[in-house]
């Protein structure tokens, strides 16, 4: 799989995706506006313009500098232990949007956008076979290292993904935070079914 931050941001480029965000959590998604990023970047809509025709696009390049993030936090964790570094990636991938609520609405409405508009399917689907990728190669690494069973990672791997994407959109959708707690908890009880 290829390297996702391998097509890094411009400085310009990396306060543009700031303002974005910030836009992004004050406005959401539906009344989010190149006016409204300029205005967060402190430049005219022309400046935004310079590096981005249109706001999809502009949405196109902030789902890959949201991904070169998560890329980057999970390289940052330091331990090889397979148990502890998919408990730490479960735990990036469960808690870390409660943390900016307003922008994991604004990403559930873009997720919404998905089915029609194929540029943020795509970002999307290379964000989710990412995250899966990650997940797969720390349950291998422990199926090598003779920490977990010999299981069907990608099995695996899907049943997580589908607690954490459930437990988030019913966090956003129902404000029902008590499932961020839940699919934790029985993320380590599929986890202990299956791997151990």
């Amino acid at each position: 799989m290829a390297d996702p931050t391998e097509g890094s941001f411009s400085e310009p480029e990396t306060e543009i995706m700031r303002a974005t965000y910030r836009a992004l959590r004050e406005h959401g998604y539906a009344d989010l506006t190149i006016k409204r990023i300029a205005a967060e970047y402190g430049k005219s809509t022309a400046a935004v313009h310079y590096h981005y025709d249109t706001k999809d696009e502009l949405l196109v390049a902030f789902l890959d500098y949201l991904l070169e993030r998560f890329v980057d936090t999970i390289r940052d964790v330091e331990t090889t232990d397979p148990h502890q570094r998919l408990d730490l990636l479960l735990d990036e991938l469960i808690f870390a949007p409660e943390e900016h609520r307003d922008l994991a609405i604004a990403m559930l409405e873009m997720r919404a956008q998905a089915p029609y508009k194929p540029d943020f399917r795509e970002r999307f689907r290379g964000n989710d076979e990412y995250t899966r990728y990650m997940i797969k190669a720390v349950i291998n690494h422990g199926i090598d290292e003779g920490e977990f069973d010999d299981v069907d990672a990608d099995h695996v791997t899907r049943g997580l993904m589908t607690i954490v994407d459930g437990a988030r959109t019913r966090a956003v959708v129902l404000d029902d935070t008590d499932a961020l707690e839940t699919a934790r908890r029985t993320a380590e009880e599929y986890v202990d079914a299956t791997l151990t």
